[in-house]
Parts: structure tokens; sequence; C-alpha cells
């Protein structure tokens, strides 16, 4: 099974965007699945604020698994860091139109009546899978090049 099929599955099953995009990668960087399931539960939604995809934030948090720097004096690895993190997000905008939640669902989750058609509308079944899996993708072309 793909990493991509796994996520899938994962948000199937009821875990949000983050927590699948983080915890299919968690074990490639010694990160205990149930921790990136917490670690993930408030990011999903875009941190249920309508803000940034949580596909996209589990991404980000995979990504600062294996770039991330935890020396506050490595300015290089931190300026690595941010580069690929703004590399990813451009990518991601490029296959998708935005990193933003509710321009990706084109309704605003945070006001009831837009969360009411989200949910007339499938909304959440229907779009995120797709983010899902284009999260993981572009993380994956990510991860391999640099």
């Amino acid at each position: 099974m793909t990493k991509s099929e796994k996520a899938l599955e994962m948000f199937a099953n009821g875990f949000n965007c983050s927590q699948a995009v983080l915890t299919v990668f968690a074990p490639d960087f010694g990160l205990d699945e149930k921790l990136a399931l917490m670690l993930g539960t408030q990011f999903g939604g875009g941190a249920r604020n309508g803000e940034m995809c949580g596909a996209v934030s589990g991404a980000l948090m995979v990504l600062g698994l294996k770039y991330g720097h935890s020396d506050a004096s490595d300015v290089q690895q931190k300026s690595k860091a941010y580069a690929i993190a703004v590399d990813y997000t451009k990518r991601f905008k490029e296959a998708n139109g935005s990193i933003v939640c509710r321009d990706l669902l084109g309704y605003d989750l945070t006001k009831p009546e837009e969360n009411a058609c989200i949910k007339e509308k499938n909304l959440f079944a229907e779009v995120c899978p797709k983010m899902i899996e284009s999260a993981v993708e572009i993380l994956e072309s990510v991860l391999a090049e640099y």
C-alpha cells in the first residue's frame, strides 16, 4: 500500500487530513504513530479555522522532522528548512490553487451556514481526499529532491 493510499484510508476511518499525512510518514522519522495522531489533531480543518489546509500542515510537520533545525545557532539549516517549506507550499498552490482550507472547499467551515453547505454537498469527502493525495505526492517529490 502506498503512503497516499494509507493516508486516504486513515482519513476514511475518521482521522483528519493533517493526522493522515503526518502519521503515514511518522515511522520513517522515528515518530510514534500514536504521538503523530495526537500532534496532528489540532491542525485538521485549517486548525479548525479554515486556514492552512490540514494536509499541508501535516506535510510541513514531516518536512520539519526531516529538515528542521534544533540548534538555534544553526542558521544555515534554519534557512534550508524555510526554503523547503516555501518550495512545498508553492508546489501545492500550483497544483491546487491555494493552501487555504476555506478556499479549497469553497466555503468557510467556521460559519454555521457554510459548514452546513459543506456537509450537504459532501465536500469533506470529495475535496479533502484529493488534497491529501496531492499533499502526499508533492511531499514525496520534495523529500526525494532534497
